[in-house]
């Protein structure tokens, strides 16, 4: 990276293998559906209802109110996420610490401007190049950063929780649809159709919890860890720009949390 260049990577945008693998998933059993030849069968609203609102409802019985406000702009980065390599960000922050040792930590007002999409590191190099001691700043960061993975895991917690209460709900409808069929026992012609209507709510369950929630759950939680390694970066480089230590040394600051097949070797 040149010394005024870009820092970070790409912008937002959609998870490829998160759309592909969810539309897979619902696209093959809508062919088992189809393929059967009854998919009318498969619709049912009270089904629906009972499955979806029930799970939302309940969920948010477990949390606040803000905090399932919260979560939804957080549940939105399983689906827009900004791709970086940890690998090319090590490297680019090596650059940028080898400008503050060579040329001094003010120079680096001339690279503010260009890492302003990366907030994280922005904010903390400013307080640098303010005069902040590194020492405070790097304090700064780590809580900010504990803040972050707080609300990502309070996130996925309330994925985790409503991928547990979709089959339950399910199950529940289920109960209400085999008590409306017993009560109408005298009736034979409807005791197919009453089944077939209670085990629907039971399927809609299923499928809510195991191909929607689980899998966004577990992609917010990899997102999250992503993104908590690359901030562990931006803090190491931070508090070593600002204690104007040898970018050689940041390199193997860098190396030890970076996992060994993105490790990086500017100097070597």
């Amino acid at each position: 990276m040149a010394e005024g260049g870009g820092i970070g990577g790409s912008k937002a945008s959609l998870d490829a293998a998160t759309i592909i693998g969810i539309v897979i998933a619902f696209a093959l059993v809508i062919a088992a559906i189809v393929l059967g030849g009854s998919p009318d069968s498969f619709i049912n609203p009270p089904s629906i209802l009972i499955v979806i609102g029930g799970t939302i409802g309940v969920t948010t019985a477990c949390f606040s109110l803000g905090e399932m406000l919260r979560s939804g702009k957080l549940i939105m980065k399983t689906v827009l996420y900004r791709n970086q390599d940890p690998s090319t960000i090590a490297v680019q922050t090596i650059r940028i610490a080898e400008v503050a040792r060579k040329q001094g930590v003010l120079q680096l007002q001339n690279v503010l401007d260009n890492i302003k999409r990366e907030q994280f590191f922005h904010k903390g190099l400013a307080l640098i190049v303010d005069g902040t001691p590194a020492d405070e700043v790097e304090n700064m960061m780590i809580g900010e950063l504990e803040a972050m993975a707080s609300r990502h895991q309070k996130g996925a917690n309330i994925l985790h929780k409503a991928a547990e209460f979709a089959p339950a709900m399910g199950l529940i409808g289920t109960l209400i649809g085999l008590v409306q069929m017993l009560g109408n026992l005298d009736d034979p012609s409807t005791i197919g159709p009453s089944m077939a209507v209670a085990l629907l709510t039971t399927f809609y369950g299923a499928v809510l919890s195991n191909m929607v929630l689980v899998p966004l759950a577990s992609k917010l939680e990899r997102n999250s860890e992503e993104e908590i390694l690359i901030n562990q970066l931006y803090i190491l480089a931070t508090a070593s720009i600002g204690r104007q230590e040898n970018p050689r040394r940041l390199e193997m600051m860098l190396n030890s949390i970076l996992p060994p097949q993105r490790r990086v070797q500017y100097f070597d």
